[in-house]
């Protein structure tokens, strides 16, 4: 299978790059690159394939039907757990020592083994905390 690497992917993907931190709708993405020439179908496409791929997740939150789209092939994604807060929407890397201890607590204690890279844990941020 050939992979094509299109215009409008590469428009997708560099601001998908530029909001690593964000879980983004598919309207959002297009509305952001619309004066690039990127069309809302030509997004839910190249998601698809990019989730394929193994560049995005795509995820939904607790009580909602919209689908949500983070960028995770920087490099720094795979060896992190995320944190989203279900107030602001942001997501965050947890600190790598806490990832550890956390994942090798649930590893012993659970017999489970946790994807790093492909975990999202829920909560609010420090500042929505407030």
């Amino acid at each position: 299978m050939h992979e094509y690497n299109t215009k409008q992917r590469q428009k997708l993907l560099t601001y998908l790059s530029r909001h690593a931190d964000e879980q983004l709708t598919a309207k959002e993405m297009a509305a952001a690159l619309e004066s690039d020439g990127v069309s809302l179908s030509a997004v839910y496409r190249n998601l698809s394939a990019l989730e394929t791929a193994g560049k995005v997740r795509r995820s939904s939150k607790s009580g909602s039907r919209e689908v949500f789209y983070q960028y995770t092939a920087a490099e720094e994604c795979r060896e992190h757990l995320h944190l989203s807060c279900k107030k602001c929407g942001r997501t965050f890397h947890m600190a790598s020592e806490d990832t550890d201890a956390l994942i090798d607590a649930v590893a012993e204690r659970q017999l489970f083994t946790i994807d790093r890279g492909d975990t999202v844990l829920y909560g609010l941020c420090r500042d929505c905390r407030k």
